[in-house]
């Protein structure tokens, strides 16, 4: 969490994107970040592709696939009108929309909290931090 002490700031929510190269293995890699921030009218994401990382886990991975993948992510957090009808959304509907659970190879993780006056450089941070 980030933000002033004694609070202020606003509340803002985050999930990690992973890529799981072989279900059976259960192994992951960070790929991503989402951030929603209600009070700031706020959804963004920033990913970042390990590919080796990736491919020694599964040297057979569709990256190709994978990169598909992140980029509609990105599409419907912009809200592009190539991302369909998600993308009409409120940005709390997109990113609740994106950090449903699915079973496939791109998937988000738990949702945290926290607090900042910057979403777009919290994106940021934890990219760093938490996936390259």
């Amino acid at each position: 969490m980030s933000g002033p002490k004694g609070g202020g700031g606003a509340v803002y929510e985050y999930a990690v994107l992973r890529v799981i190269p072989s279900i059976e293995r259960g192994e992951t890699v960070n790929v991503g970040v989402l951030v929603y921030c209600q009070t700031k009218d706020f959804l963004g994401c920033r990913t970042h592709l390990a590919e080796r990382r990736l491919l020694a886990l599964d040297p057979h991975l569709d990256l190709d696939g994978v990169r598909a993948a992140l980029r509609a992510i990105d599409l419907i957090c912009c809200g592009g009108e190539k991302a369909g009808q998600a993308a009409k959304e409120p940005p709390g509907r997109r990113f609740r929309w994106l950090t449903a659970p699915r079973s496939t190879i791109v998937q988000p993780g738990p949702v945290h909290a926290g607090v900042t006056d910057d979403p777009a450089g919290e994106l940021d941070r934890l990219l760093d931090r938490l996936v390259r």
